[in-house]
C-alpha cells in the first residue's frame, strides 16, 4: 500500500494547491498528532483547510478532524509567524519531494520534505530557520538542521533547472548503472535487484523528474520490454531510441497533467470478497481495499482482473479519499475494539453472577437428594451408626475401627460395604454410599437375601450390583450424635438456608451488576471521548450563515449584520426593493433587514416578523448587558440611502433614513439556541411554510405603505417630519465615529426634530460643527492671514516695513505677528549695516565659522526645512483625504442613483445562480416530519418566539455565564439525552422523539464553531425539567406551555 508522496505527486500537488490557496489568509494551524498537522485558509467566501503529515502527505481535504486542546510549541511558534499572513506562492522546490508555501510576498517560507523521516521547516525570507518539526543531526549522515542556521536549497534535486532530455543524458545515466554493476560483481556479491528492475532503478537514479511507476507506465504504452539490462540498452541504438521515445511519452504525461488547473487522480483498489455481488447495487466501494493512487492511469494495472480503478476529478480529493478512507477506518476499529472490550467486561460480569447462583442451586438440589436418600435409606443407615457407636463405646482405638471396616467390606459385609474409608470420628462423623430412592428397593433385597452367602449365584450378582453402586450411589456425610431422621432434617435445613442464600445473592449481585455495568459504560464513554472522532465531511455553510439571521415565524428570513462591513455588505448587496429595515436607536443595536418574496415583493410583512426582527436588533445591542426592554424601529427600503448631505461624510456601516420611522413595541430580551435541519427537495413539498399570502388576507402592515393603519395598535409612530434628512449611525461603530457624524440642521427647529436627534445634539461639540462647516462648504477663513503673519520674516532689516503698513480699520485691534522693535534697534543696526558694508558673504561665512555661529544657524535652517516639511505633508495629507471624501461621495451619490432608479422601476440585478441561493432558505425546518431526508443540521440563534416549532431549543436569558460555556452545556444536554432509555426513535417516525440521524448530525458538531452562532457574550440558560429541551422531554410536557423550551428555571 503506497503511503508516502513521489516527485510527480509532489509537483501535481504542488500545482493544485497553487490555484487553490494563493491570496488566501491563514486563519489558524492545529495539531492533529504529533506529527499530522491542520491549516485553515480562508477569504470571504471561500474556506480550505489542508492535512500536513510530515514526510507522508500534503493535500486539500473536506473532512472534519478533531483537534488538540492546546497546540504544541510548534504549532504555537507557527501561529505567531504565519496567522492572518497571505499565501502568495506554492511550488515545487526543483524536482525533490518538497513543497514550499511563501507567505506576504516570501516574508515567511514554509518548507514541507516528504522523504525520509520528513520535516516541516519555517524560515524567513534569508532562509534563517525560525522553527522547525524535528531537529536534524549531521551524525546521520544528513543535512544539519535547527533554529539559526541556514536552510540550504541548492543541493536538492535540480533547483537550478531541469535538464533537458537528450540522447547524451539517457546515454551517460545507463553508462553510469553499467559501472554501478560491474563494481558489485567484483565485490563478489550477488546484485540485489532484479534483472527486470534493473533499468527503471538505473533511469529514476539519474533522470530524477520521471518516477519509476511513470516510466513502467511510459514502456507500456510504448512496448517498450522493461526486462532489458543497460548494458544491452546502451550497445543497441534501435533500443536506445525507443527507450528515448518512452521517456519522452512520460514527459508529454506530466505536461498534460499539469497544464490544467484541476488534474485527475485514480486510486487502484483491490476487490474483496463478494464485489462482484453488490456491484449493481451502488455499495460496491466498501469490498474495495485502497491500494495505490497516481494523478494518471497506470497501464500495468488494468490487465490484473483484481483491480479497479476510481476516478477523481482532482489530485487533492483523489489524496484526500485515500487516506482519509485509511484514517476513517482506523478510527473506526479502534472505537469498535472498546466498544467490544466493554461488552467483554459486561458479559464476563454476568457469567460470574450466573455461576454463582448456578452454584447455590447445585447445592440445594444435592442437600435435597442426600436427605431423599437417609430416608430411604434409614434402616441402613441406623445399622452402620450402630456398629461404629458400638466400637466406640468398646472403647476400641479410631485406627483400629477403620482397619476393622476395610476387612470387613473385603468381606462383603454388607453394612461395612455403604461405609466410606476414612472415617471422620475426630468431628463425630462418619460418610456412607448410599443409593437414592428409586434404587432403594434393590438395595433392601441384597441385604435380606444376604445370608445365602454360599450361593454362587447370588453371590455373581452381588458383585456385578458392586461394580454398578459407585456410579449411582451418593457420598453422604452422617452425624453419629443424632438419628439418620434428624440427619435428613439437618440437609433440609441446609437446602433451605441454600435457597435463602440464593434469593440475596441473586438481588445483591443484580445491584452490583448494574453498578459494573454503569462504571464500564462510564469508562467506554471517556475512553470515546479520548478516541478521536469518525471523519465527517466538513459542512458547506449556506450564504446568509456569515450573518446573525433566522428564519421568522411567517417563514421570512431575517439578516442581521455583525459588524460595519456586514452592515454595508447587507445594504448594498441583499436589501432589495420589498425589504424592511430595521433598527434600534441604541448604542451597539444591529442593522436587521427582512428579505421578502423575490416573487411579490409588495407583500406586506406580518407583525410577529417585525417584532422578532426588532427584538434582534435590540438584543444585539447594551440593552442585553443592562437588562432594559427597549423600542425598535422599521422603515421601507427606499427610505434607506448612503448619500450623506453636503459637506457630511458617512462612516462604514452607517446610513441616512428619510421619513418616518415606525416604532415598534419594547422587545422582550429572551433569545433561543436551536437546530435546524436541511432537507432534500423531494421531502419540501411535506412542509408548508406559513407565509401571509397576497390573497388580502395579511394583517402586517404594507410594506409599500407608511401611513399609521399599517401597524394599528402594535406600534406607535413618531411625528412626521418636513425635511427629515439626518444621518442615522450604525451602533456597531466606536463612539469617535458617533462623534464625526453631521449633526441636524440648525435652522430646522420644527419639535419632532428636537425629540428624535436631542440626545445627539447635545453630544455635538462647538468644535465639530466648525469641523463641519470647514469641510462643507468655502466660507471666509481667517487662517491664511495669522499663518502670513506668522510666515513673516523676523530680521532687524525688515521690521520698520513690516511696522509702517497698517490700515486705519486695523488701529485699535491687537496684532497677532511680531511685538515692535524696541527703541534704539534701528540706529545700532545701521551701524552694523555700516562696519560690515565692505564684507562679501564668504567674508561673512568665515567669520561666522570661527565665532562658532553658523552650527547655530545651520541647525536653525534644518529644523526650518523639517516644519516646512512637516506642514506640506500635513497639508498633502489633508488634500488627499478631502480628494478622497469627495470622490467617494460621488461614487456613493452615483451608486445611490442608479439604486433608487431601480427600486423604482422594480428591477434587481442578480448574478448568475443568486436567485435560487436567495431561496435557499425553505429547505430548513425546525421539525422534521415523517419520511423526511436530512441532510445537513445546522445551529441557530433566534428570538424566542420564532422558536416554536423547533424541535430543539433552549432559552437564553441575560446573565452572567460566557456563551461558549453555555453552548457547550447545552451540546452535552442533547448528546446525553441520545443515550437515555426510550428518547431514541430508531424508526425515525414519532417526530417528537430524537432520531437517530439527528444524534450522528449534533454528534458531529464541535462547540468551537458553534458558539460564534449566538450575537451575544453573556447569557443565561434557561431549561425544562433539567434537560436540555430535547424532543423526548418535549413529548413528556405536550400539555404544558410550549414544549420542551420552556420550563423551570436552571438555578445557578
Amino acid at each position: 500500500m503506497k503511503q508516502r508522496f513521489s516527485s510527480l505527486d509532489v509537483r501535481v500537488i504542488a500545482h493544485e494547491l497553487s490555484n487553490a490557496l494563493v491570496t488566501l489568509r491563514v486563519s489558524n494551524i492545529y495539531d492533529l498528532s504529533s506529527k499530522i498537522f491542520l491549516i485553515k485558509f480562508a477569504r470571504p467566501e471561500n474556506k480550505q483547510q489542508i492535512v500536513i503529515d510530515s514526510g507522508f502527505r500534503c493535500h486539500l481535504t473536506q473532512f472534519s478532524r478533531a483537534t488538540a486542546a492546546a497546540p504544541s510549541v510548534f504549532v504555537a511558534r507557527l501561529r505567531k509567524c504565519l496567522k492572518t499572513r497571505r499565501v502568495t506562492s506554492v511550488s515545487q522546490v526543483g524536482t525533490d519531494r518538497i513543497i514550499e508555501f511563501q507567505f506576504s510576498d516570501g516574508q515567511y517560507r514554509l518548507f514541507l520534505e516528504f522523504y525520509a523521516a520528513g520535516n516541516i521547516i519555517l524560515t524567513d525570507k534569508g532562509l534563517k530557520i525560525l522553527a522547525l518539526l524535528r531537529i536534524v543531526t549531521e551524525e546521520k549522515g544528513e543535512e544539519e538542521q535547527r533554529v539559526g542556521l541556514i536552510y540550504s536549497l541548492e543541493n536538492r534535486q535540480n533547483y537550478g533547472g531541469i535538464p533537458p532530455l537528450t540522447k547524451e543524458r539517457l546515454q551517460n545515466a545507463l553508462q553510469k548503472a553499467v559501472d554501478r554493476g560491474e563494481d558489485g560483481l567484483v565485490a563478489g556479491k550477488k546484485p540485489k535487484k532484479k534483472a527486470a528492475d534493473a533499468l527503471r532503478k538505473a533511469l529514476a537514479v539519474s533522470i530524477t523528474e520521471f518516477p519509476p511507476m511513470l516510466v513502467d507506465h511510459s514502456m507500456q504504452v510504448i512496448n517498450f520490454d522493461s526486462s532489458l539490462k543497460p548494458a544491452d540498452v546502451l550497445q543497441n541504438d534501435a533500443l536506445l531510441d525507443h527507450l528515448m521515445r518512452s521517456l519522452q511519452e512520460a514527459q508529454r504525461v506530466i505536461q498534460e497533467i499539469t497544464s490544467s488547473e484541476v488534474a485527475k487522480g485514480y486510486i487502484v483498489a483491490k476487490k474483496r470478497d463478494g464485489y462482484d455481488e453488490v456491484l449493481k447495487t451502488g455499495d460496491s466501494r466498501k469490498f474495495l481495499v485502497y491500494d495505490d493512487f497516481h494523478p494518471f492511469q497506470p497501464r500495468q494495472f488494468e490487465s490484473d482482473p483484481d483491480s479497479v480503478f476510481l476516478e477523481f476529478n482532482g489530485f487533492n480529493k483523489t489524496v484526500d479519499e485515500f487516506f482519509s478512507s485509511i484514517e476513517g477506518q482506523k478510527l473506526e476499529s479502534r472505537l469498535q475494539e472498546r466498544e467490544l472490550t466493554a461488552k467483554r467486561k459486561i458479559e464476563a460480569a454476568r457469567q460470574d453472577q450466573a455461576k454463582r447462583l448456578g452454584g447455590l442451586q447445585e447445592v440445594q438440589t444435592m442437600n435435597e437428594r442426600k436427605a431423599a436418600a437417609l430416608e430411604a435409606n434409614v434402616e441402613r443407615v441406623q445399622e452402620a451408626m450402630d456398629a461404629v457407636n458400638g466400637l466406640i463405646a468398646q472403647a476400641m482405638d479410631w485406627v483400629e475401627i477403620g482397619k476393622l471396616v476395610e476387612m470387613e467390606q473385603r468381606r462383603n459385609n454388607p453394612v461395612a460395604s455403604i461405609i466410606k474409608l476414612p472415617l471422620k470420628l475426630e468431628e463425630n462423623t462418619i460418610t456412607l454410599l448410599l443409593d437414592e430412592e428409586e434404587f432403594g428397593d434393590d438395595d433392601d433385597s441384597d441385604y435380606e437375601t444376604d445370608s445365602d452367602v454360599g450361593d454362587s449365584e447370588d453371590e455373581g450378582s452381588k458383585k456385578e450390583s458392586k461394580q454398578k453402586t459407585p456410579d449411582k450411589r451418593l457420598t453422604i456425610d452422617i452425624n453419629l450424635g443424632i438419628s439418620p431422621w434428624a440427619n435428613a432434617g439437618e440437609y433440609y435445613n441446609q437446602k433451605r438456608s441454600a435457597a435463602d442464600k440464593e434469593h440475596k445473592t441473586l438481588q445483591s449481585s443484580t445491584k452490583a451488576l448494574k453498578s459494573q455495568e454503569a462504571k464500564i459504560a462510564h469508562d467506554l464513554k471517556k475512553g470515546l471521548k479520548q478516541e478521536k472522532a469518525v471523519l465527517r465531511p466538513v459542512r458547506k455553510q449556506m450564504w446568509f450563515e456569515k450573518f446573525s439571521w433566522f428564519i421568522s415565524s411567517d417563514g421570512y428570513l431575517v439578516l442581521a449584520g455583525k459588524d460595519a462591513q456586514q452592515n454595508e455588505m447587507l445594504y448594498k448587496k441583499y436589501l432589495k426593493k420589498g425589504d424592511v429595515y430595521v433598527h434600534a436607536d441604541i448604542h451597539g443595536a444591529a442593522s436587521v433587514i427582512i428579505r421578502n418574496k423575490p416573487k411579490s415583493p409588495d407583500s406586506p410583512i406580518p407583525p410577529s416578523t417585525l417584532s422578532q426582527a426588532g427584538s434582534l436588533a435590540v438584543t444585539c445591542s447594551s440593552a442585553w448587558d443592562s437588562k432594559a426592554g427597549m423600542s425598535a424601529w422599521w422603515v421601507n427600503a427606499d427610505q434607506v440611502s448612503k448619500s450623506a448631505p453636503t459637506g457630511e461624510f458617512l462612516p462604514t456601516g452607517s446610513f441616512m433614513v428619510r421619513g418616518k420611522k415606525n416604532f415598534l413595541p419594547p422587545a422582550v430580551l429572551l433569545l433561543g439556541f436551536g437546530v435546524v435541519f436541511q432537507i432534500s427537495e423531494e421531502s419540501k413539498v411535506r412542509h408548508v411554510k406559513h407565509r401571509i399570502q397576497d390573497d388580502g388576507s395579511a394583517v402586517g402592515p404594507s410594506v409599500g405603505q407608511s401611513t399609521p393603519q399599517s401597524v394599528a395598535s402594535e406600534e406607535r409612530e413618531a411625528p412626521e417630519l418636513d425635511e427629515d434628512q439626518r444621518s442615522m449611525p450604525d451602533d456597531n461603530d466606536e463612539s469617535d465615529a458617533e462623534e464625526e457624524e453631521a449633526s441636524a440642521n440648525p435652522l430646522q427647529t420644527e419639535p419632532q426634530v428636537e425629540s428624535v436627534n436631542s440626545d445627539r445634539e447635545e453630544e455635538l461639540s462647538t468644535e465639530q460643527i466648525i469641523q463641519l462647516q470647514v469641510e462643507g462648504a468655502p466660507v471666509l477663513q481667517p487662517e491664511p492671514k495669522a499663518q502670513e503673519n506668522e510666515s513673516e520674516p523676523e530680521s532687524d532689516d525688515e521690521i520698520p516695513r513690516s511696522s509702517g503698513i497698517q490700515t486705519p480699520s486695523e488701529q485699535g485691534v491687537p496684532r497677532k505677528g511680531p511685538a515692535p522693535a524696541k527703541r534704539g534697534r534701528k540706529g545700532k543696526a545701521k551701524k552694523i549695516a555700516t562696519k560690515y558694508k565692505d564684507q562679501d558673504e564668504e567674508d561673512r561665512l568665515a567669520a561666522q565659522q570661527l565665532i562658532g555661529a553658523a552650527a547655530g544657524l545651520e541647525k536653525a535652517r534644518a529644523e526650518a526645512e523639517a516644519k516646512a516639511a512637516r506642514e506640506a505633508e500635513l497639508a498633502f495629507q489633508k488634500e488627499r483625504r478631502r480628494a478622497q471624501h469627495q470622490r467617494t461621495q460621488e461614487e456613493t451619490a452615483e451608486l445611490e442613483e442608479i439604486r433608487r432608479l431601480m427600486l423604482e422601476e422594480g428591477q434587481d440585478i442578480l448574478e448568475e445562480g443568486e436567485e435560487e441561493k436567495m431561496t435557499s432558505f425553505e429547505a430548513l425546518v425546525g421539525m422534521p416530519l415523517k419520511g423526511d431526508e436530512i441532510l445537513e443540521a445546522i445551529p441557530v440563534c433566534a428570538p424566542w418566539a420564532a422558536m416554536a416549532k423547533f424541535k430543539y431549543k433552549a432559552k437564553l436569558q441575560p446573565g452572567a455565564q460566557k456563551k461558549g460555556k453555555a453552548v457547550k452545556e447545552i451540546l452535552g444536554r442533547w448528546v446525553t439525552d441520545t443515550g437515555a432509555k426510550g428518547k431514541v426513535d430508531e424508526t425515525s417516525t414519532d417526530s417528537e422523539r430524537m432520531w437517530p440521524r439527528e444524534v450522528e448530525l449534533l454528534r458531529g458538531w464541535k462547540a468551537e464553531e458553534v458558539t460564534n452562532t449566538v450575537p451575544v457574550s453573556k447569557v443565561r440558560v434557561m431549561m425544562a425539567g433539567g434537560s436540555a429541551g430535547t424532543a423526548a422531554g418535549k413529548a413528556a410536557q405536550n400539555k404544558g406551555k410550549g414544549g420542551s423550551g420552556k420550563g423551570s428555571k436552571k438555578q445557578r
